[in-house]
């Protein structure tokens, strides 16, 4: 299954902490092709390979071979003996480490050389937030080691050794906004002493997913490098316009009740936004639609939120319920533990990694489900399309969906690098 002409011509990219791929995703749909993924957890690498595998059968012609799969009619064993085995390749599960990065780069080179690369246009990714993170900081005081001891704090110099090697024109380096406040801000001032000294100028701004079209807000920092003198500059990013509710991302899939799956859509019909954002297309196979059990305990609390909700935007304080529904001694923080998904207005709250541990965060807002979103649902408030199947159990899942650039920001970012460097050529 030969890439597409269109692939073949594209700019590159190597994606570092790669995930489960949602930035990945939003520079593919720009038009650049992927040199190689790098991604420690199992489970996320999975699902990018079998994205991958998704991009063979649709430039080979041969999506129904990947629906079949979607239908559960083969299993993923033999799914994946199908693609080229050079395509699956490119995504390499491991930690990166300084005793990996050799090994690492050399599988990287080894892809480049090929395929006949002759350059490496950009590096994207992002090292785990979670040592960024102002909810990691609160976490971490409660044990034993400072915040400043994290190992995670010091990725960024392997993610500048690959800039070191592989040269790129551009990278896109993304992030949550603690990270400016870290360790009294030395993390911050540390990675951007760094990220220069390699040969990069770098601006970076806050940068919001509704003001790329998704329907969610979700502030992160996005740090763009330029090899210096070259010209470049930090792109200004078109904000994009629109028309749509949370809802209008919900209803074609079928109503369920807590423990009830869902296998195909509930009308043929989807909303404008879900079509014109290819969110769904006619051919898509439902996956992923299966709602958590609850006890009956967590579906009173539920209801009493979704109805403040719908009266008037109210939100349910622990605090406020009856005594018999309460079951955390934690009455002073947290306390808007339970909150209902906002389907009437035109963007939902951060989608976290935290849905795998439980939903009360993420409530369905019709009362007459009365439970939290799915793995599809939380996915499509990402803006991942439907064809977009995640690997692993329902907690994993979560927190690859949880932890990724949706990818329709990441389409925006992708399309403002791809204006200059078109230029450049």
């Amino acid at each position: 299954m030969p890439a597409s002409n269109n692939e073949a011509r594209g700019l590159t990219f190597i994606d570092l902490f790669a995930g489960a791929g949602g930035l990945s995703e939003g520079f593919i749909q720009a038009g650049f092709r992927p040199i190689a993924h790098v991604e420690m957890n199992q489970f996320a690498a999975q699902t990018l390979e079998t994205r991958t595998a998704y991009y063979c059968f649709k430039a080979a012609n041969k999506l129904d071979v990947y629906y079949d799969y979607l239908k559960g009619e083969m299993t993923r064993s033999d799914f994946i003996k199908l693609p080229p085995a050079s395509a699956l390749k490119t995504i390499i599960c491991e930690t990166m480490s300084d005793s990996t990065l050799p090994q690492i780069f050399k599988t990287v080179d080894g892809i480049i050389k090929l395929q006949g690369i002759k350059s490496v246009d950009v590096i994207i990714g992002g090292p785990p937030c979670q040592a960024y993170s102002l909810v990691g900081r609160a976490q971490s005081s409660h044990m034993k080691k400072p915040m400043s001891e994290d190992p995670r704090n010091s990725l960024y110099k392997l993610y500048a050794r690959f800039l070191k090697r592989y040269h790129p024109k551009m990278f896109v380096f993304e992030n949550v906004m603690g990270i400016e406040s870290a360790n009294n801000g030395t993390t911050w001032s540390n990675i951007k002493k760094y990220l220069r000294r390699v040969g990069y100028e770098i601006e970076y701004k806050k940068q919001n997913s509704s003001d790329f079209g998704v329907l969610q807000n979700r502030n992160r920092m996005i740090v763009v490098g330029w090899l210096k003198d070259s010209g470049l500059h930090y792109p200004n990013f078109e904000k994009v316009q629109v028309n749509a509710v949370v809802n209008d991302l919900l209803h074609d899939l079928p109503a369920l009740l807590p423990g009830e799956h869902g296998e195909k859509y509930r009308s043929a019909k989807m909303s404008d936004y879900v079509e014109q954002t290819g969110i769904r297309v006619k051919d898509d196979v439902l996956t992923l639609h299966q709602s958590r059990p609850n006890v009956d305990r967590d579906i009173q609390i539920y209801k009493k939120a979704i109805e403040l909700w719908n009266d008037g935007h109210k939100r349910l304080n622990y605090n406020s319920l009856p005594t018999e529904l309460k079951t955390h001694k934690n009455l002073t923080s947290f306390t808007d533990r339970f909150k209902v998904v906002e389907g009437d207005e035109s963007c939902c709250h951060t989608v976290l990694a935290h849905l795998s541990k439980d939903g009360h965060y993420f409530i369905h807002p019709d009362i007459k489900q009365h439970r939290s979103i799915t793995v599809r649902e939380a996915a499509r408030i990402q803006s991942f399309p439907d064809s977009y199947y995640f690997e692993g159990p329902r907690t994993a899942q979560f927190v690859q969906i949880g932890n990724a650039v949706p990818p329709m920001m990441a389409r925006g970012i992708a399309l403002g690098l791809k204006e200059q460097l078109q230029q450049e050529e």
